[in-house]
């Protein structure tokens, strides 16, 4: 059997993120099998071969900003499908307290 390389692990966890709710990149690393991987969840989600399915919009960094390089239109598309889903932004900042998916590892 074929074992997972990290872009897969990494596209397996932001599947699970739930509708209305965010993850950090060091969350998703931790999640994925290595809490060294915030840079690679970053690597992998820039070139998600499937958006529809992977929602890499609902990925913001441990303070809750929003990505500036976001690749699919930018800072102002991740606001904008993040809000579609009722998560609140102020400042390009997401409330982690409120909208943190609470899955963490154990």
């Amino acid at each position: 059997m074929k074992q997972k390389n990290s872009y897969e692990r990494i596209y397996e966890v932001v599947k699970q993120i739930p509708y209305g709710k965010v993850a950090s990149y060091g969350q998703i690393a931790a999640l994925a099998g290595n809490p060294r991987w915030a840079r690679v969840v970053g690597y992998a989600l820039h070139v998600n071969p499937d958006p529809e399915t992977i929602p890499c919009y609902r990925v913001v960094n441990r303070e809750g900003r929003l990505s500036e390089a976001f690749v699919f239109g930018g800072v102002n598309q991740q606001k904008a499908l993040l809000e579609q889903e009722g998560i609140e932004i102020a400042d390009n900042c997401v409330d982690m307290e409120r909208f943190r998916w609470s899955k963490m590892v154990y």
